[in-house]
């Protein structure tokens, strides 16, 4: 039984997932968890042909309110939002961040060169090797842009789609890229997640790769969340019993769950 609390997973409030709130609530009071941190996708301004994923905020927050008060005997539901980050969009991010009490804001990175990496044609035209560099890049000005985020979502998740996924992929083939993320999320007092996704999708690493967890934390990132990027209840806590060794192995020792903007640290 998983005691590892999620903090990274999605309802019906997004655009990729049909899933009703309580049922992922119900899935988390079955595996044990004391509590629950839900991160619906709230990417405004996309691009225009891709799927809207945006949430009614009001009907957000009055859902789960609602919820919170009908588990709250039994588990200690979190309110949190995935906001994408994009420069150069109309939309002021930080106030919108501002403006809500969310527990826990992810600060991810979906869009680049006016594309979603999950379809195909991000890489099409170009080496896999430069889309993956493209992505790194357009992640690290995003996060150098913002402040309005608690940790950096699924630094690698690009790799999940690229024609070879992470056959050809490593932290050394980016390193200065990924050093960069990694300073200029350290100085801002942000952190990472360690994203299980990534064994779903067949990597066989979470997100990021072991490599840049252990650099993170040689560089002294300490603040970490786990999420599962779970869009169904059956892959909430997904990989959970694997990364408990895995992070100790990368020098971590606490993980941090976020409760009104505030880290707390529980032992791994």
């Amino acid at each position: 039984m998983s005691i590892y609390i999620d903090s990274h997973l999605h309802t019906g409030f997004s655009a990729d997932s049909d899933t009703a709130p309580a049922l992922q609530i119900e899935r988390a009071i079955a595996l044990g968890m004391p509590a629950l941190t839900i991160t619906d996708h709230q990417d405004f301004d996309g691009p225009p042909d891709v799927m809207d994923f945006t949430f009614d905020t009001d009907a957000y927050w009055d859902a789960l309110l609602l919820l919170k008060e009908q588990y709250r005997d039994q588990i200690d539901l979190l309110i949190g939002v995935e906001l994408g980050l994009q420069t150069d969009i109309p939309t002021d991010l930080a106030s919108y961040a501002a403006a809500n009490p969310f527990d826990l804001i992810i600060g991810s990175t979906h869009f680049c060169d006016g594309m979603d990496p999950y379809d195909s044609i991000f890489f099409e035209g170009r080496p896999e090797e430069a889309a993956y560099r493209s992505y790194f890049e357009e992640e690290l000005k995003n996060l150098k842009a913002y402040d309005c985020f608690d940790v950096a979502g699924h630094l690698d998740f690009v790799v999940r789609y690229g024609p070879n996924k992470n056959t050809y992929y490593s932290y050394e083939k980016y390193r200065d890229v990924f050093d960069e993320i990694l300073k200029v999320l350290i100085e801002k007092g942000k952190g990472i997640e360690c994203n299980t996704a990534g064994f779903k999708a067949g990597l066989g690493h979470p997100h990021p790769a072991e490599a840049i967890l252990k650099r993170y934390r040689e560089l002294g990132g300490e603040i970490l969340t786990l999420g599962s990027d779970a869009h169904v209840p059956r892959y909430l806590a997904h990989g959970f019993d694997q990364i408990g060794g895995l992070l100790k192995a990368c020098g971590f020792r606490h993980y941090t769950v976020f409760k009104n903007r505030k880290p707390q640290f529980l032992p791994l």
